[in-house]
């Protein structure tokens, strides 16, 4: 299938390996972008992870490397980086997420790749702030989580700080990592130059969490408290009714009227707890266990008509599998069915953005192992001679 979307035409080299920068780049690939993705003999670490069909290509892999072509580069050995050097020339970005001085080791720098192409956008992400003093630390979802305070965040009843069952902060980053990756090529596009881009995980992932969690912090007062009350109260959770259990909010005075009146307490919005936003806020525990106790009144198909009609956001709460056959999600065909060469029949999820004249498409299945090795060194120019000395 060819490739569409608003990056089509635009080339990537892909040097990443876990989560992270394959993120990223399945993004631009999403979008049109023609990805390379460099990988040693041993491939991505994530290819063993997973069910499979056949070897090295993991369910954990699949998810973060469609739209990609593969390339096995043993960097070191000369010609191969070379061979590296040379498809770099050809390319719009370049994206890694080794350390810096690994990078540096290897000859990767900006320095070095834009003294070969100049107008390249070197796209970089590692756990902190370049220059700092832990610019070299190793770093993964874990570790940030802890040191951001995102652990603390989530702590569970027993008040120990727990890791989100998700590599938030990896996907997160890869997310904005390609987002300034757009940016950075309408600079170029205005200007034709080529520049750096770094982005350090533990930054980005506390410009995620603060703009509710900061609170007095804002004001400079730390001390007078961090963290927004009605996310940190153990009673917002979804709600239990007779048969299961419903995700719903209110916001507006409006809202928690016919809340309170659906659950036939219509007097509660005159309560000086519940009157206002302000008042909500300061008693948000109470809320909350008011609304824990009444929506055990129904069953969840009793109160889901109820709470569309009052325009209150509400929905099942469902489980991972339900949805597979959740109706919406069928109605927008969210799962994609799609022929692997290797695996047959598989689902992907969609492209969730939908643009109005260069719509993206899911064009390539996750590749195999150095899939696309001698293609790409023959677009590059290379002889079935020079390839063959390359890749032995």
């Amino acid at each position: 299938m060819t490739a569409t979307g608003p990056l089509k035409g635009i080339r990537v080299i892909d040097v990443t390996t876990v989560v992270l920068g394959p993120f990223c780049a399945q993004t631009l690939g999403d979008m049109g972008a023609d990805v390379i993705k460099i990988e040693t003999p041993q491939g991505d670490s994530t290819r063993e992870i997973g069910p499979s069909r056949t070897p090295n290509m993991g369910a954990y892999f699949a998810n973060l490397n469609r739209n990609k072509r593969s390339v096995v580069l043993d960097l070191k050995k000369k010609a191969a980086h070379e061979a590296l050097l040379r498809l770099t020339e050809t390319a719009d970005v370049f994206v890694h997420n080794m350390r810096i001085g690994a990078a540096n080791r290897l000859g990767l720098d900006y320095e070095t790749l834009s003294a070969r192409n100049p107008k390249l956008i070197y796209a970089v992400a590692s756990g902190f702030r370049k220059g700092s003093t832990l610019q070299e630390a190793p770093a993964y979802d874990d570790l940030i989580q802890g040191v951001s305070g995102l652990a603390s965040l989530n702590a569970g009843a027993d008040g120990a700080p727990r890791y989100f069952p998700s590599v938030v902060v990896d996907k997160l980053t890869g997310a904005q990592l390609a987002s300034m990756i757009g940016m950075a090529l309408v600079h170029r596009e205005r200007t034709g130059q080529g520049q750096e881009v770094h982005l350090p995980m533990m930054e980005t992932i506390l410009s995620f969490l603060l703009p509710e969690h900061l609170w007095a912090g804002t004001l400079g007062e730390p001390e007078k408290g961090l963290g927004y009350p009605r996310m940190l109260t153990p009673h917002r959770r979804p709600y239990a009714t007779k048969d299961g259990y419903i995700s719903a909010i209110a916001h507006s005075d409006q809202q928690w009227a016919k809340l309170f009146e659906a659950m036939g307490k219509p007097e509660l919005i005159k309560d000086p707890r519940f009157a206002t936003l302000k008042a909500r806020s300061a008693n948000i525990d109470a809320v909350y266990a008011t609304l824990t106790e009444g929506m055990k009144t129904r069953t969840t198909a009793e109160w889901l008509p109820i709470l569309r009609e009052a325009d209150i956001p509400c929905g099942r709460t469902n489980s991972l599998l339900d949805l597979f056959s959740n109706d919406y999600l069928e109605e927008t065909n969210y799962f994609e069915h799609h022929q692997h060469p290797t695996d047959g029949d598989v689902v992907m999820p969609a492209i969730p953005a939908h643009f109005s004249q260069s719509q993206p498409n899911i064009h390539r299945p996750w590749p195999a192992l150095g899939e696309h090795t001698n293609e790409i060194l023959t677009e590059a120019g290379y002889s079935a001679a020079e390839i063959e000395a390359i890749t032995a």
